[in-house]
């Protein structure tokens, strides 16, 4: 929360102790008053905790974090350690500047990848070793700027090398410069844009669409998600059934419509950070451990409550019949003319954060103008007035840096002109520079964020389009992937259809299951 945020903001240690009573604030429902418009009041009243998430060590500086030690600015992370400027990590290890990873270890600028090891840059990859630039590759070990390998080493752009000359050959790319691995990230890209992409990343699913899901059975435009079933629109999450409308969720079921939900949590709705056995909580705010809930924040071992008001059953379940009528009968109109019942999310107007403050502008990018037009708030940037000690060109090579660099001010590449929420300069962490060293790294010369932004241009929008396959037979339809065997549709193209996250106008070139199994399996 900025400092001039309107809401009540408790560190997380002093919200989450005894030392004060949720209960004490308390009021009664107004049926005179929209319930949005009441409860947006509501929120202005009651503490937050400034942070979310528990069980953690040495993780002051980390959002929605869990069980994790030593994590420095990488939100959803869980059951990590030394993991730093990362997002959606799990069960990793020693990892910097990497996006939705599991169960890996010493990995830098890394994508979509589950059991790697002491490899970079490795994107849609699974169980490589060793490795480095490589796009949609499989139990690898010492392979380099490479796509759509299947157990192999010592392979550098998709050509078999004895150990020697592989090792000759990824010396000459010079990555611990900074010139060798900007020229090695180019080159990359080029392959992975011209190798075949499958339709969706998708492995064991029943009667199942989205992408980057497993373990999935009746689940539709579902993303970022495992262990699964009967599922609609959910994103980022596991172990969850019986669901749908949701963001960031694990361990739940007969859930609907909710933010940030879970831990052997159930029957939870339209509720926003609320979770941990939490059992028919409805338009809750950070609850815990509850149930039978209507309209509360941060409660915690509570039952039959409304605006942190205790009721006895009998009169709660009256009250909250009650309510639910008089939302429908006087529902909430927002600046917009969209009308709020029984049924609907919270209103953006009553969110204590600016669109461009979420994740939401990850997901579905606007200008200024268009999200004030749709009727979100917008927070400006405060103007960085950092006294850069260092600019990028003069960043030390890792071969000849000192601790020293710790002490400078870096100054971002960009210079705050970007659209990436960039900060205009940044320092090392002492364990990040340790990092760089062991690994042969050079300092990067763009900020934390400008790094996660230029990730994301190479992420797919958790959107799906019906697309056909492109295998045209013997080539895809663009002439530039020349298939390596006879496909079951023979000479003809292949008439398969799909729904993908690859959207009609986009470079890559894209096959059915079918297809791509054929070429790479």
């Amino acid at each position: 929360y900025p400092a001039d945020t309107t809401f009540i903001v408790y560190f997380f240690e002093c919200w989450n102790s005894d030392n004060w009573d949720p209960l004490s604030f308390g009021q009664d429902y107004d049926f005179s008053r929209p319930f949005f418009e009441q409860f947006g009041d509501f929120l202005k009243k009651v503490p937050r905790p400034s942070l979310e998430g528990s069980q953690n060590i040495n993780c002051p500086f980390t959002n929605y974090t869990w069980e994790s030690k030593n994590c420095y600015l990488s939100p959803s992370t869980m059951y990590c350690e030394n993991v730093a400027y990362s997002k959606s990590m799990e069960k990793s290890k020693d990892c910097y500047d990497c996006f939705q990873v599991i169960g890996s270890q010493l990995c830098y600028e890394c994508m979509n990848c589950e059991r790697c090891n002491n490899s970079n840059f490795l994107m849609d990859s699974h169980d490589c070793i060793d490795s480095s630039f490589l796009f949609d590759c499989r139990n690898c070990i010492s392979c380099f700027m490479s796509s759509n390998l299947r157990n192999k080493s010592f392979v550098i752009e998709n050509v078999q090398y004895s150990k020697e000359e592989y090792l000759e050959r990824v010396k000459a790319y010079k990555l611990p410069t900074h010139a060798g691995l900007e020229s090695a990230k180019k080159r990359f890209w080029e392959i992975a844009e011209n190798a075949i992409h499958k339709f969706a990343r998708v492995h064991h699913i029943v009667n199942s669409t989205g992408d980057n899901i497993y373990n999935a059975k009746n689940c539709k435009a579902c993303f970022e998600i495992h262990d699964i079933q009967n599922l609609r629109y959910v994103v980022r999450g596991f172990n969850v059934k019986d669901s749908m409308d949701l963001y960031g969720t694990d361990d739940e079921d007969l859930t609907y419509e909710n933010i940030n939900s879970g831990l052997y949590s159930s029957l939870i709705k339209f509720c926003a950070d609320s979770h941990t056995s939490c059992i028919d909580t409805r338009f809750c705010s950070y609850v815990r451990s509850s149930s039978n809930l209507f309209a509360c924040i941060s409660l915690r071992n509570k039952k039959f409550c409304v605006f942190n008001k205790q009721y006895p059953e009998n009169e709660y379940n009256k009250l909250v019949s009650k309510i639910v009528e008089h939302m429908d009968e006087m529902p909430y109109v927002d600046s917009k003319n969209r009308v709020f019942k029984y049924g609907e999310f919270f209103p953006p107007e009553i969110s204590p954060f600016g669109y461009n403050e979420t994740a939401a502008r990850e997901y579905f990018p606007r200008l200024k103008h268009q999200i004030l037009a749709e009727g979100f708030k917008w927070r400006e940037s405060e103007e960085k007035k950092y006294a850069v000690t260092m600019s990028p060109e003069r960043v030390p090579e890792i071969a000849t840096v000192e601790k020293s660099v710790l002490e400078e001010v870096i100054g971002c590449e960009h210079e705050n002109r970007c659209d990436h929420q960039c900060s205009y300069a940044f320092r090392l962490i002492p364990d990040e520079l340790q990092f760089y060293q062991k690994m042969q790294l050079p300092i990067p010369h763009l900020c934390p964020n400008c790094r996660h932004y230029e990730r994301l241009v190479h992420k797919n929008p958790i959107t799906l389009w019906p697309r056909k396959c492109q295998c045209a037979a013997e080539k895809s339809e663009n002439g530039i992937y020349k298939n390596a065997v006879t496909h079951s549709h023979g000479k003809d193209p292949c008439p398969n259809v799909f729904q993908t996250s690859y959207a009609p106008d986009c470079p890559e070139i894209v096959y059915c299951e079918q297809c791509y199994n054929a070429e790479v399996v």
